[in-house]
C-alpha cells in the first residue's frame, strides 16, 4: 500500500481545508473567496502557507489531500467559452493524428503510448495559431459584430477549457482498440479479413461498452479526493505552466525550463532512435563478451527478444520515460516502483532459473518470444489443427502434437495468473473500506475541486446508460454477422467480467498508478465456456477485458476534467467523438502497415521499428486456451500452474497485511504484492534496456526530490516530465514518417560503431 493509499479521502481536520470548506458554505463566490481558493490551490506561486510545515520548512508531497490541493490549482472561471471552432477543428483534427500515431506504435518492437503531454502541446500551439489568424468578436485586431456566430468562431484568447478538451478527445483517440489486435490475427494467422463494416461496427461497440459502464460508476471511481490518479500531475501542471498567471516570476522560469527540455531532448533523440541505437542499451558486459549466449540473455536488451538488459544503461526516452513502456518514474509513488522492481528481479532469476534447467523444454525455444512452437523448436503451425470454421479438430492436433511456449512466455503468464488473485485480495482488505465508504456517500463527494464543479450542467445518468446499451447492441450484431464463436450468453457474462473488475481496476490506478491484467483470466473463463473456439475466445477476451480498460482510461479523463474545471457535458461529448474517430482510423492504419510489412510481423524478432510481437501474443493465448484449454492447462498438463496461480495468488497479501497489523512502522503496509506478482513476466518480451535506468530514475525522483528537495519536486519534477514526454513523441512521429518506414519506405542510417550490424548493444546475435 503507497503513501497515497494508505491516506483517507480529504478529511476535515486538516486545519486549512476546514478553513476553505467553512468560507465555502458562508460566502459567495467574491474576490474574497477567490483569493481563498487561489492560495490553496495555485501552483505557480513560490511558496505558500499551506506548504509549510510547523517548523517553517516546506512539507514533502505526501497525502492524497496534498496531491489535490498542493499540486493543482482550484480557480475557475464559469464564464470561460468553450464550444468554439477552434475546439472542433483542433479536436477532430488531432484525434486523427493522434489514432494514426497510437496505431503505428501498436506495431512497435516494445509498446509505446502516444503521450497525452505532445498532444497538449501541439494543441495549445495550434490554438494559438488560430487565436491569430481567425477574425471574431474577440479578436484584437480582426474585431467583428458580437455575435453569436463570431463569438464561436473567435471569442478571444484561446483558453484552458478550449486546449483540455481538444486533448480529452485525442486521448479517447489514441486509447488502443484490442479489436485490431483480432482483425490482426485473422489476417496474418488465420487467412481471412472481416467485413469492414462488420469490422467498424465490432470497434465502435466494443470500445463504448467500457464508457458506459465508467460513466455510471464515477460518482467513486472520478468525484473522491482519494481517486488521485498521478500520472495526470504532469499534465495538469503543464496547463497551469501554459494558462495560469504568465507574468508570475517563478511561471516564466518554468516556461522557459520546459522549452529548454523539450527542445534538447527532440534533438537528443535522433541519436538512440536512427544514428546511434547502441544508446538505446549500453551494456559493459556485452561489448566485454560479445560472443556469448549467456551474456546476451541476461544483460543483452537493445532489441527486440533478445535479452533482459540487467545493468544496461538506456539513454532512449521513448524506453525510459513516462510516455512510453517503462513505469513512470518521474511521477509513480515510490512504494509502488519498488514493488515494481522487485518484481522485476524475481523475473531475471526465474527467467534464467527455467532456461539453464532446461524447464519446460526451455532450451529447445528462443529465450524470448510470444510464439507457438514444436518441441523440436520449430514454429507451429496453428491452421493445421483447425477445421474451416476454425474450431479445433482433434485428430489433427493428434497428428501434430500440442505447441509449446518458450519458458519465459510460461513465466509471464503465470505472473498475470498471480497478479489477478493478488490484485482481488489486495482491493479487499487495503482499499475496501476507501471504495465502500464512498459508495455510501454517493454524490455527497467533499473533494473540493468537486465543490468547484457544481455550477456545470452535470451529465445525466442515462446518457451513460443510453451508450452502455447500444454499444451492447452494436456488439451483438457484430457478433453474429461476424461470426465470432461468441453466443449472446457468453457476450453478456464478458461485460458482467467487465462491470466487476472495473472499479478494482481503475481503484488502483487511480491511487497507486498500477494496472494488474485481467486479460489472462478473462481468457481462462472463455476458455470453459467455449472450448475448442480460438474465435470466440478472442471475442470474449476483446468485451471482458478491452471494456474494463477503456473504461478505466475514461476515469482518468474524467478527473482530468475534473481537476481543470471543463464542464462534464464537454467531456462526455469529446470522449465519445474521440472514440469513433479512433475506431475508424485504426482499423485503415492496420490495414496498411499489415500489407507493408507482412514478413516483419510475422518474424520472431522484427526490428528496431517495426514487430508483430502483440498480434503473436494475442494469437498465440487465442489458440492455447481458446482451442487447446484442455489440454495445456489441466492441473495435471505441461502448463497446469498458470491456472491454478490465481488461486495462490489470492493469498498472497495476506501474510503482509498480517505482519503490517503486528508491527505498523515495519512497513510492510508498503508491499504491494499485485504489483510484484505482475512484473514476474514484465521482461518476457520487447526492448528490456530501459527498466535499470527507469529505477534510477525513480530513486532520484521519488525519493530525493520528494523528501529532500520538496520545493523543487513541487514545481519542476511534474514539468520535466511533460518536456521530456512532448519532445520525445514529436521526434517520434516525425522519425516514424520521415525515415522509419511509417509512410512506406524505410531509410536505414548507415552502418558505423554505434550503429552496428546485428543487435545495437554489440551482443550475440541468438534468433
Amino acid at each position: 500500500m503507497s503513501s497515497i493509499e494508505a491516506l483517507p479521502a480529504l478529511a476535515r481536520g486538516d486545519p486549512l481545508v476546514d478553513d476553505y470548506f467553512d468560507e465555502k458554505a458562508s460566502a459567495s463566490d467574491t474576490k474574497e473567496q477567490l483569493d481563498i481558493d487561489t492560495d490553496i490551490g495555485e501552483v505557480c506561486e513560490d511558496v505558500r502557507a499551506i506548504d509549510i510545515d510547523a517548523d517553517g520548512n516546506e512539507k514533502p508531497i505526501v497525502t492524497a489531500s496534498d496531491w489535490s490541493t498542493r499540486l493543482i490549482s482550484l480557480h475557475d472561471d464559469p464564464t470561460t467559452p468553450v464550444w468554439t471552432f477552434r475546439l472542433w477543428f483542433l479536436a477532430l483534427g488531432l484525434s486523427v493524428f493522434g489514432a494514426v500515431l497510437g496505431e503505428i506504435f501498436t506495431f512497435r518492437p516494445q509498446t509505446v503510448y502516444v503521450s497525452q503531454l505532445f498532444l497538449q502541446i501541439a494543441s495549445f500551439a495550434l490554438g494559438k495559431v488560430l487565436e491569430e489568424i481567425i477574425p471574431g468578436a474577440g479578436h484584437k485586431r480582426f474585431k467583428m459584430t458580437d455575435n453569436a456566430f463570431w463569438r464561436f468562431m473567435n471569442p478571444g484568447p484561446f483558453n484552458i477549457k478550449e486546449n483540455v478538451g481538444i486533448l480529452i478527445c485525442c486521448a479517447a483517440s489514441t486509447h488502443g482498440a484490442l479489436a485490431i489486435n483480432i482483425f490482426a490475427a485473422d489476417d496474418l494467422y488465420y487467412g481471412f479479413s472481416p467485413n469492414p463494416a462488420v469490422a467498424i461496427f465490432c470497434l465502435l461497440g466494443s470500445q463504448l461498452v467500457g464508457y458506459g459502464l465508467a460513466g455510471m460508476m464515477r460518482s467513486f471511481l472520478v468525484y473522491p479526493t482519494y481517486c488521485v490518479f498521478p500520472n495526470l500531475m504532469p499534465t495538469i501542471q503543464m496547463f497551469d505552466v501554459l494558462f495560469r498567471n504568465q507574468d508570475n516570476i517563478l511561471q516564466r522560469k518554468r516556461v522557459k525550463f520546459f522549452w529548454v527540455l523539450f527542445v534538447g531532448i527532440f534533438v537528443w533523440e535522433w541519436f538512440p532512435e536512427y544514428i546511434a541505437p547502441t544508446l538505446t542499451g549500453i551494456s559493459i558486459f556485452c561489448l566485454a563478451r560479445q560472443n556469448s549466449p549467456w551474456v546476451t540473455r541476461i544483460f543483452g536488451g537493445a532489441a527486440g527478444n533478445e535479452g533482459l538488459g540487467l545493468f544496461s544503461i538506456c539513454l532512449d526516452w521513448n524506453y525510459i520515460g513516462s510516455g512510453g513502456s517503462a513505469y513512470g518514474a518521474l511521477f509513480q509513488p515510490l512504494a509502488t516502483q519498488l514493488s515494481l522492481y522487485a518484481g522485476v528481479l524475481i523475473c531475471i532469476l526465474s527467467f534464467c532459473g527455467v532456461y539453464a534447467t532446461n524447464s519446460w523444454k526451455a532450451q529447445n525455444f528462443p529465450f524470448l518470444s510470444q510464439l507457438l512452437f514444436y518441441e523440436n523448436g520449430t514454429e507451429y503451425q496453428q491452421d493445421l489443427i483447425l477445421n474451416a470454421d476454425y474450431t479445433l479438430n482433434e485428430e489433427k492436433l493428434a497428428i501434430q502434437g500440442l505447441p509449446w511456449f518458450s519458458a519465459s512466455y510460461a513465466i509471464s503468464k503465470i505472473g498475470s495468473s498471480l497478479s489477478l488473485g493478488a490484485t482481488v485480495t489486495h482491493m479487499l482488505i487495503w482499499n475496501g473500506k476507501q471504495v465502500w465508504d464512498a459508495l455510501k456517500q454517493g454524490r455527497k463527494c467533499e473533494d473540493p475541486h468537486y465543490k468547484k464543479m457544481q455550477v456545470y450542467d452535470e451529465v445525466p445518468f442515462w446518457w451513460y446508460a443510453s451508450i452502455f446499451v447500444a454499444s451492447l447492441a452494436m456488439g451483438m450484431a457484430t457478433n453474429y454477422t461476424g461470426h465470432s464463436q461468441l453466443p449472446w450468453w457468453g457476450f453478456f457474462i464478458a461485460v458482467g467480467f467487465a462491470a466487476i473488475f472495473l472499479p478494482i481496476i481503475s481503484t488502483l490506478y487511480a491511487v497507486l498508478c498500477f494496472v494488474p491484467g485481467t486479460e489472462d483470466v478473462a481468457r481462462m473463463l472463455a476458455a470453459g465456456l467455449f472450448p475448442g473456439k480460438p474465435q470466440g475466445n478472442m471475442y470474449f477476451t476483446l468485451y471482458a477485458y478491452n471494456s474494463t480498460e477503456q473504461g478505466r482510461s475514461m476515469t482518468r479523463d474524467l478527473k482530468m476534467g475534473q481537476y481543470t474545471k471543463l464542464p462534464p457535458r464537454v467531456t462526455f461529448t469529446m470522449q465519445c467523438i474521440g472514440a469513433v474517430i479512433g475506431s475508424l482510423i485504426n482499423y485503415v492504419i492496420m490495414k496498411q502497415i499489415i500489407s507493408t510489412h507482412r514478413d516483419i510481423l510475422e518474424s520472431v524478432q522484427g526490428t528496431n521499428t517495426w514487430s508483430g510481437a502483440a498480434v503473436q501474443g494475442f494469437n498465440s493465448d487465442a489458440i492455447s486456451w481458446g482451442a487447446l484449454a484442455k489440454h495445456l492447462y489441466s492441473p495435471t498438463s505441461t502448463y497446469g500452474i498458470i491456472p491454478f496461480s490465481v488461486i495462490i495468488g489470492l493469498v498472497i497479501p495476506i501474510p503482509f497485511y498480517i505482519l503490517h497489523r503486528y508491527f505498523p512502522k515495519a512497513h510492510f503496509d508498503g508491499v504491494i504484492t499485485p504489483m510484484i506478482t505482475s512484473e514476474i513476466g514484465a521482461l518476457s518480451g520487447g526492448i528490456n534496456s530501459s527498466a535499470f535506468m527507469t529505477f534510477l530514475l525513480c530513486i532520484f525522483s521519488q525519493y530525493y526530490l520528494r523528501k529532500y528537495r520538496p520545493s523543487f519536486f513541487r514545481k519542476y519534477n511534474f514539468l520535466m516530465s511533460a518536456a521530456l514526454d512532448g519532445g520525445t513523441e514529436v521526434m517520434t512521429f516525425v522519425y516514424s514518417f520521415a525515415v522509419g518506414g511509417a509512410g512506406g519506405k524505410t531509410t536505414a542510417f548507415p552502418t558505423w560503431a554505434l550503429n552496428p550490424t546485428g543487435n545495437p548493444d554489440h551482443c550475440m546475435r541468438l534468433t
